[in-house]
């Protein structure tokens, strides 16, 4: 019985690794579908030139400096939100909970509103193609960043005073979202018309903002994230069997569930707040994922890390091309492709597949 027990654990890590692998191919086949693809046409021997120092400044100039700044950014925003959201579902034990239960996507909002209306961001004109163009984006990203913490803070005292359980943590975030909407009304009736162009395209979510000092931002917080998250993966892995289970194991429930929180949460809020809202990346992947290889967080944080990538990369190079030269916002893509999906995983009981 044992060694039957043995050979079906090796069989169970195998069909996981094999998955892992999988993945990073993907990866890499779609970081090159990426490169090519788009309504310049630059072929296999045109990067492979580029590649060995052979490429025409154009070709330099598509590739280095505007396409590969965005795929950096689809696979980074992706990891984070995918890993927030496989965090944040285990935390609460709730199929339905994701980064944006805790209202962050409604602060960031709120926050790119503020700094475009009342912060003097919105001093922005409208170009050639009728696209909106902020005059001090750095200041709404900081905007958007700091009301996104805020929102967290406003979580973290409801939940210190009422007790850090799922049910107060969910509702908490709904309140705050229902109050930043408000709040974005509000903005919005106050703001002229290319104010309110300027809000309404940052809300779409879209990484042609990409460039590389962003990356190296990104980079510098969101892999102290993800440490983290694989740090304590033994203490997210307890909770799924309830909080009973976990104490009796010696963990600190409470403790462990609002670091999590706020670590997902300040991952979430560093990209929206460069790359606006994009849905459904943190709710459905971690849902996918959790199908084929369980609710293990050991695999799982790293598999909903490089799938989160391949996912939001796929989206964006599909937007990019889907009615080339016109580029969509990965944002309204991703809601297209997401929702349709969530409710298939829904359809099929996603509810009894993982915490019943």
């Amino acid at each position: 019985m044992s060694e039957k027990v043995i050979r079906q654990y090796r069989k169970y890590l195998k069909r996981r690794s094999y998955f892992l692998t999988a993945l990073f191919v993907m990866l890499l086949i779609t970081i090159y579908f990426a490169l090519v693809s788009g309504s310049a046409d630059i072929g296999i021997k045109s990067l492979t030139g580029l590649l060995l120092g052979n490429g025409t400044p154009l070709t330099s100039q598509i590739v280095v400096q505007i396409r590969m700044p965005r795929i950096a950014g689809a696979i980074l925003g992706g990891t984070a939100l995918a890993v927030s959201g496989a965090v944040i579902q285990s935390l609460l034990r709730n199929p339905l909970a994701s980064p944006f239960t805790l209202g962050i996507s409604g602060a960031s909002a709120f926050g790119a509103a503020f700094a475009i209306i009342v912060l003097g961001a919105g001093n922005s004109y409208v170009g050639s193609n009728d696209v909106p163009v902020v005059n001090q984006p750095y200041l709404v990203t900081s905007s958007a960043f700091l009301w996104s913490l805020g929102s967290v803070a406003v979580i973290l005292l409801l939940s210190k005073y009422r007790g850090a359980t799922p049910e107060i943590i969910i509702l908490s975030g709904i309140i705050i979202s229902s109050l930043f909407g408000a709040g974005i009304a509000a903005m919005q009736y106050l703001a002229d018309s290319v104010q309110l162009a300027s809000i309404v395209f940052w809300t779409f979510g879209d990484l042609g903002r990409a460039a590389w000092k962003d990356t190296l931002i990104l980079v510098i917080i969101l892999v102290p994230v993800l440490v983290f998250f694989m740090y304590q993966r033994w203490n997210y892995k307890s909770l799924n069997s309830g909080d009973d289970y976990a104490r009796s194991l010696g963990v600190n429930v409470t403790r462990v569930r609002l670091t999590g929180m706020v670590m997902a949460s300040l991952a979430t809020a560093v990209v929206v707040s460069f790359y606006g809202i994009i849905a459904f990346i943190g709710l459905v992947v971690p849902h996918i994922v959790r199908r084929i290889i369980g609710n293990d967080e050991h695999f799982l944080i790293p598999a909903a890390a490089v799938f989160g990538g391949v996912f939001l990369l796929l989206a964006d190079t599909l937007a990019r091309t889907i009615i080339s030269p016109v580029i969509l916002p990965v944002g309204i893509l991703t809601s297209f492709i997401g929702a349709p999906l969530f409710l298939f995983l829904l359809i099929r009981g996603m509810e009894k597949s993982y915490w019943s």
